[in-house]
């Protein structure tokens, strides 16, 4: 099952992941509008490829450990950590310890969801 936007409860165990890179796979969770809350599930050795995008994104570190870049600095980060990307800037990741990553997105990442009707 795929979330849909406004949906106001959101229950993890029926949303179905999506493959988005080797080793990476997400769930859409709650959304809005103004703000979209992305589970990520990385393998060891998995790669978040260097990318830049319109919307400011925090990620907390629910488990495992990584090595994140952010505007061409590179720190390790591991559970309970939490990263600020503003929007623009260059950030990618390579996971060193197989975990989960929360991101909340504002605005809503519109080019996770299909456009409507």
């Amino acid at each position: 099952m795929k979330t849909e936007e406004n949906q106001q409860w959101v229950y993890n165990h029926t949303i179905d992941s999506e493959n988005c890179a080797k080793g990476v796979n997400r769930k859409i969770l709650a959304y809005c509008r103004e703000l979209m809350v992305v589970e990520n599930h990385f393998e060891t050795g998995a790669v978040g490829a260097l990318h830049h995008h319109p919307n400011t994104q925090i990620t907390y570190v629910v488990s495992g450990k990584f090595e994140f870049t952010i505007d061409g600095v590179k720190h390790i980060v591991e559970k309970g950590d939490t990263l600020l990307k503003r929007n623009g800037v260059e950030h990618g990741c390579v996971c060193l310890e197989k975990g989960i990553l929360l991101d909340i997105f504002t605005p809503m990442r519109s080019d996770f969801v299909p456009p409507k009707g």
